[in-house]
């Protein structure tokens, strides 16, 4: 398919007069466009479940996440990396990410960086993927070459591969271990796919490091539980945690997270389990993090995880 053939590309008619509507008229425009995003996920949720079990496997096993991408969707990969370590108390090492051009064409825009097959497999080669690693390609497109070849090498050296793009049949999907294609429509303006295809990126990006974490124990119930508490609004998020879950006062929070050297998860299961810090400690390391499981004292796969399809 030809890039000015791809649904991304075309001209949206609901907008040809986009340069002469008033203001509200739109952001009216804009926003009808954009509650198309939701319903077009919702298609492909099937194939975002089963990407979210490979995750957690592959988490789970002691592998990395590593999002690579170009332009707006490698800063929507960058962004969702990033925000892992503080969300959920993640190792930095844990989920990564390539930017065709490198970390500057985060806020210095490098296009031509995009086309190089051959820059992306070194960016690649270079993070050493393995049979424990899952690699996550965004391309709205489905067509940039350094993301292709990025996900291609991977794939060479046993690490499993999850293709995002809002185009059907891309050439990127067909490079992966699963792909997840969202036709999200014509953009408002024509070829940016900042838009709703950025929208759609983020969502998805968002479900799949919620659904693995969660399948991984890094929360629990539906509260961030696995951080260390650095400042005062972190303080009370934690007191918070404690009170709801362990049904305790505020002082008794308090002391247990001070006798817990501040890290909420291991005063989560002193206080649940009715344990020491010793063994909070030793059921943690048991359970892999998982705190609900570190909390009934026993360790193994992700709760309701599936097998992986992908070994």
């Amino acid at each position: 398919m030809q890039r000015n053939e791809l649904t991304t590309e075309r001209r949206n008619q609901a907008t040809e007069h986009l340069d002469t509507m008033t203001a509200l008229e739109l952001v009216s425009a804009m926003n009808r466009e954009d509650a198309v995003v939701p319903q077009a996920i919702k298609s492909a949720l099937p194939e975002i479940a089963e990407a979210v079990d490979l995750i957690a496997d592959r988490l789970a096993r002691g592998g990395r996440m590593i999002y690579v991408g170009a332009g707006t969707s490698g800063r929507i990969g960058a962004l969702d990396a990033s925000e892992c370590a503080p969300t959920f108390g993640t190792p930095p090492e844990m989920v990564q990410f390539l930017m065709a051009g490198g970390e500057g064409a985060l806020v210095h825009a490098a296009e031509a960086s995009e086309d190089s097959a051959e820059q992306g497999r070194r960016d690649m080669a270079a993070k050493n993927p393995g049979r424990h690693d899952v690699v996550v390609g965004i391309a709205a497109s489905g067509l940039t070459p350094y993301t292709i070849a990025a996900v291609e090498y991977a794939r060479t050296q046993g690490a499993a591969a999850i293709a995002i793009s809002c185009n059907r049949g891309s050439v990127l999907g067909k490079a992966a271990t699963l792909s997840i294609e969202v036709d999200v429509g014509p953009e408002v303006l024509a070829g940016s796919s900042r838009l709703k295809a950025g929208t759609a990126q983020k969502l998805i990006c968002n479900m799949l490091t919620t659904g693995a974490m969660a399948r991984l124990g890094h929360v629990y119930s539906n509260l961030m539980v696995k951080f260390h508490v650095k400042n005062e609004k972190l303080l009370e998020r934690g007191l918070f945690i404690l009170q709801t879950l362990a049904h305790v006062g505020r002082d008794t929070a308090f002391e247990t997270l001070q006798r817990a050297d501040m890290r909420v998860p291991l005063a989560l299961v002193m206080l649940k389990a009715d344990v020491g810090e010793a063994e909070a400690i030793d059921r943690l390391r048991k359970a892999k993090g998982n705190v609900r499981k570190a909390i009934a004292g026993y360790s193994g796969s992700p709760i309701g995880a599936k097998p992986s399809p992908h070994p």
